[in-house]
């Protein structure tokens, strides 16, 4: 590289450096043979710089001939403006280009496996085997900067309030968070085992007694569970904990960090407060505990008017103690019967039997159930449900809690028909009080909806043990268009409450001694109260740059099924390292074959 060491980017190269000497370096994106010239697109991750190889050296120019796409060069030369009828307004180098006068080939590349265009087209796996030629087209290396902003935005912001940058253990006890934890064998302790963190919430809280009453990191938690589009087997979030406040002083900071960060990525300015909606009127007016604000649109309870005609499936649900929730899709009448079916399959999947429908057209009302109303209760009932002429209206009757959850999925398919989840708006909201314990439908047990380490509603803490399912914590989540970005809650403090929540749990006190008894202890030392929250890092840059999936802002993200193409993990380890940690592995095909579970 002696001599040939970059002076300047591929981004940066303006009228203002014409006339001047400068070496570049990068990969060549394309070449265009014109007769005598040859242009390459030269490109780093600042950008593209237009190279052109013209007459003079006639051995440069056959080498700049043989150049493909992918190509390592380093090239010298002389910045040049462009001529009037070749100047591109739309890139930040459009206007020069460099008169090359030297080139040398650092590294020649292979065919590609895939061509960058054609990206869309490729699949998951060949995109992760390939990951690093993935990671060189412009949008990812954009992602990847919007990341590193995103979290230096927060590291200032914080630390400008006050926090400290504390890491905790990656090896630690396990303990149930809601997910299977990965397991570490101890090649010291023969027979034991560390737990990699779901995440560090006993340490924050623990950082909390020990008085650094500001904690933060960006911590990453790894969790053994199915994969879906926002979730990976390891990721990023954003942690912090702070002393002596209440929810109210959380909901503030995090407005303010969230402000800085889209400031400082984007450019733009995002409003505060955030609403705040409780999860119970979340669940009325959304039917879903992280609503999407972008549209109205709201579940609208049209009981009293679905019971007052002869249809059965109404009247009943109604007198058995259920609900008749509408949602109104404007203009959406002209939808045809099989449209409509299609919906309809949006609430079975989601716990309903079936979906009501009327439109309301120019002459009048047609739909599954006209027939068992006169035209006046027709009109009451939709006008209930907030619809005009033109409009289509579609109902649940089931008990309110399958009703609110099937029609909140029906309003998200509706929205789509509509248009109304795109764009690049941010609604935020805070949704907050959530049912502190929740029972499991096939044990019957209590089980805390988020974690066992939140504090109870102060005025439900008498009637925990005699209604657990009246029992609201203060407990929050940061939304934003429909995606939780992250949870929160002001925590448990006091040994005799959380022993009491563990209780409720079905936890016993041995179980609790032996799997949380140092962090009982601590509680008995003046620990303060506290709460804070963890925000997905790889949650929030996937919103901010308007991708599909959190794959889309990890370097080196796993597949659906936690595996990554690229080095192989996970993989079969040498009966050495097996016998030095004192395991054996079971024949895993066989024990498949054994419980009727298919190895492959």
């Amino acid at each position: 590289m002696k001599g040939m060491q970059r002076t300047h980017t591929c981004g940066e190269l303006s009228p203002a450096q014409v006339d001047e000497k400068v070496v570049l370096n990068g990969w060549v994106s394309s070449r265009r043979d014109h007769g005598g010239l040859v242009f390459v697109d030269l490109r780093d991750r600042y950008g593209v710089t237009q190279v052109v190889f013209s007459g003079g050296d006639e051995q440069m120019r056959h080498l700049a001939q043989s150049l493909r796409q992918e190509d390592v060069v380093a090239v010298t030369g002389v910045v040049q403006p462009r001529p009037a009828d070749m100047v591109n307004p739309d890139m930040p180098t459009g206007g020069i280009e460099l008169a090359a006068d030297g080139l040398e080939i650092l590294n020649r590349s292979e065919v590609l496996p895939f061509q960058p265009e054609q990206v869309e087209g490729a699949g998951e796996e060949l995109l992760l085997k390939y990951r690093y030629l993935h990671l060189r087209l412009p949008h990812m290396q954009r992602n990847l900067r919007l990341r590193h902003e995103a979290a230096r935005a927060t590291r200032e912001y914080l630390a400008e309030h006050g926090f400290l940058e504390v890491e905790t253990p990656l090896l630690i006890q396990t303990t149930p968070e809601g997910a299977r934890d990965y397991v570490v064998p101890s090649r010291v302790h023969k027979g034991k085992f560390y737990a990699l963190p779901q995440s560090p919430q006993l340490y924050k809280q623990t950082l909390m007694i020990a008085g650094v009453d500001r904690y933060y990191q960006l911590a990453r938690c790894l969790r053994d569970e199915d994969l879906r589009a926002d979730r990976q087997p390891e990721h990023t979030q954003i942690d912090l904990e702070m002393s002596f406040i209440d929810q109210e002083a959380v909901f503030e900071l995090v407005e303010g960090m969230m402000v800085e960060i889209v400031a400082r990525t984007l450019g733009r300015e995002i409003p505060t407060p955030f609403p705040r909606i409780s999860y119970d009127d979340a669940m009325e007016a959304y039917g879903s505990d992280k609503p999407d604000l972008r549209f109205a649109m709201e579940l609208v309870d049209v009981s009293e008017q679905a019971a007052a005609g002869r249809f059965q499936v109404f009247s009943n649900v109604v007198a058995d103690g259920g609900v008749v929730k509408a949602v109104v899709g404007e203009g959406l009448a002209s939808l045809s019967r099989k449209e409509i079916s299609a919906i309809e399959e949006v609430a079975r999947k989601h716990g309903a039997k079936g979906l009501a429908w009327m439109k309301w057209n120019e002459d009048g009302f047609a739909g599954s159930f006209i027939r068992f109303f006169e035209e006046k209760q027709l009109r009451e009932l939709a006008e209930a449900a907030g619809a005009r002429p033109g409009d289509l209206v579609l109902m649940v009757a089931a008990p309110r809690k399958v009703a609110n959850v099937a029609l909140g999925q029906v309003r998200l398919e509706l929205a789509e028909r509509l248009g109304l989840r795109g764009g690049d708006g941010f609604e935020f909201c805070w949704v907050h009080r959530f049912p502190l314990f929740e029972k499991d439908e096939e044990t019957g047990q209590w089980t805390s909806m988020h974690h066992m380490f939140t504090m109870p509603c102060e005025e439900h803490l008498d009637s925990m043990e005699s209604d657990p399912g009246g029992v609201y914590a203060q407990l929050y989540d940061l939304v934003c268009n429909g995606m939780e970005l992250g949870s929160g809650s002001i925590r448990i403090h006091r040994r005799d409450i959380q022993e009491r929540v563990f209780a409720i749990c079905g936890i016993s006190r041995e179980e609790a001694e032996r799997k949380f008894g140092w962090f009982l202890r601590a509680l008995q030392y003046g620990a303060p109260p506290h709460g804070g929250i963890a925000l997905g890092l790889d949650r929030i840059v996937t919103m901010l740059v308007g991708g599909r999936s959190i794959r889309e802002v990890i370097a080196f993200p796993k597949t659906a099924r936690a595996t990554n193409p690229l080095d192989g993990a996970p993989s079969p380890v040498s009966p050495a390292q097996l016998a030095e940690l004192g395991l054996e592995i079971v024949d895993s095909e066989a024990e498949g074959e054994k419980n009727g579970i298919d190895s492959a």
